[in-house]
């Protein structure tokens, strides 16, 4: 069986893939949301980045072709994005992790 046969791993492909339309396309409202929505807005980036972290582990544990060619891919626009060559993803993953518990903080302090 492939990779992405596997129905966990769609149903987290077909998460990620809603969060991430959710985020986008509310991404340019957020200065203008109120605490509420910017608190869900946050969380939903808490979310997406922990699910992208685990199936990226899970895309560096499989054997599968089609697994190591979606890893590739995910590296090569990580570079396209301006991340050095050969960057530790699980590095990107912690720290967009922390920023994510930053944004959160800023929120309660009211600086966002």
């Amino acid at each position: 069986m492939s990779f992405f046969d596997s129905d966990i791993v769609r149903s987290e492909m077909a998460e990620i893939h809603e969060l991430q339309e959710d985020i986008y396309s509310n991404v340019m409202k957020f200065p203008y949301m109120n605490r509420s929505d910017k608190l869900e807005h946050i969380d939903q980036l808490t979310k997406l980045v922990e699910k992208q972290k685990i199936v990226y582990a899970r895309l560096s544990l499989s054997d599968d072709p089609d697994a190591k060619k979606m890893q590739t891919e995910i590296i090569r626009s990580a570079e396209v994005m301006g991340l050095p060559k050969n960057v530790d993803m699980n590095v990107i993953f912690n720290q967009m992790s922390e920023m994510t518990t930053m944004m959160k903080e800023q929120l309660d302090i009211g600086i966002i």
